[in-house]
């Protein structure tokens, strides 16, 4: 079978972004899971293949197809757009913001017109983009609006375990508030079809609850008495394999022993510290409710060890490993 083609932005150049493009490109795993080529400067990924001295040859192409897949060889689909005379690692710069930005939209491009078969995205700095005049604060939203998607999906991966987030970024109140049969029946379902267009279609997936012990039927809290547990009724009535609420202090660790094919949280640190806690390296992030497939490394940019070459690419490989397993069944929806 042919491997699939995974586009790879390289992200911020002031950040670690070009290292663990480097030292994923020249992992044996990578090689074996998919055909990587990387969006990005020149002269940025060849100081970066110089400073984590991995073995690569850069091979510049026009187009995916033009590439050499094979060991000791970096594709790379040139944008020239840094000018090292005012480079510096480490630093906030809005060239570097609106570098990033411009790699990130050919790799959509290329995704978009089928020439790849998902992006793996590596990380960007938000004032990095603002500075730059790039007007999204960060991945999610330059995907939904290049791709025409008005609410992307987010799902945590690690080890198996699937986290879908009801709520992200809003305080813990604002989240709680949110927490309504509507919308929870309506993430259930999208996040239904999300899986679909990954190839899981076997399985149940789990609401969490919200309170300590799902709030013990309204005793301390009547949130799952009054939004969570219509939901999950009336989403069964309909078909759907969906169980819930499960207390979330037992609700991932079921997920993680294959009970449930899937989690979902009711906001953001609920489901975020399951993940980072069990393996943080390897918590990639997937990106759906699009036309096209992406997979993210869940990290930063990590200014403060930038340009030292001490970044670990164990979640750069992950995200291409996972993009890769994903991109067949993706294909197919």
């Amino acid at each position: 079978m042919t491997k699939p083609i995974i586009a790879v932005p390289i992200g911020d150049p002031a950040g670690i972004g070009p290292e663990i493009v480097a030292k994923a490109f020249s992992d044996a795993e990578t090689q074996r899971a998919a055909r990587c080529l990387a969006i990005g400067d020149t002269t940025v990924m060849e100081q970066a293949i110089r400073i984590t001295g991995v073995p690569l040859h850069i091979h510049k192409v026009q187009s995916p197809e033009d590439g050499r897949y094979e060991q000791g060889i970096l594709n790379l689909l040139p944008i020239d757009n840094i000018d090292m005379r005012q480079f510096a690692f480490g630093k906030i710069s809005a060239m570097c913001g609106k570098a990033a930005f411009e790699y990130i939209e050919k790799s959509i491009e290329l995704a978009v017109q089928k020439k790849a078969a998902a992006v793996a995205t590596t990380p960007i700095n938000k004032e990095a983009l603002k500075a730059g005049g790039v007007n999204f604060i960060g991945h999610t939203e330059i995907f939904g609006e290049l791709t025409g998607t008005e609410d992307p999906l987010t799902m945590f991966e690690v080890r198996g375990l699937r986290i879908f987030f009801l709520t992200r970024h809003v305080s813990l109140r604002c989240a709680c508030d949110m927490v309504t049969k509507e919308r929870i029946k309506d993430y259930v379902k999208r996040c239904y079809a999300m899986l679909n267009s990954l190839g899981v279609t076997e399985g149940t997936m789990a609401v969490a609850g919200l309170n300590p012990h799902s709030g013990e039927h309204g005793l301390f809290g009547d949130e799952e008495v009054r939004e969570v547990e219509p939901a999950v009724n009336e989403l069964i009535a309909e078909g759907y394999k969906v169980c819930g609420p499960i207390g979330a202090d037992s609700v991932f660790h079921l997920a993680l022993q294959g009970k449930f094919n899937s989690v979902l949280s009711l906001y953001h640190d609920q489901g975020h510290i399951a993940a980072k806690t069990l393996d943080f390296e390897r918590t990639v992030s997937v990106t759906g409710g699009m036309p096209i497939l992406r997979t993210s490394v869940d990290h930063g940019t990590a200014l403060d060890i930038a340009g030292t070459g001490k970044a670990s690419a164990v979640s750069m490989i992950e995200a291409i490993r996972l993009g890769a397993v994903y991109a067949s069944g993706f294909a197919k929806k």
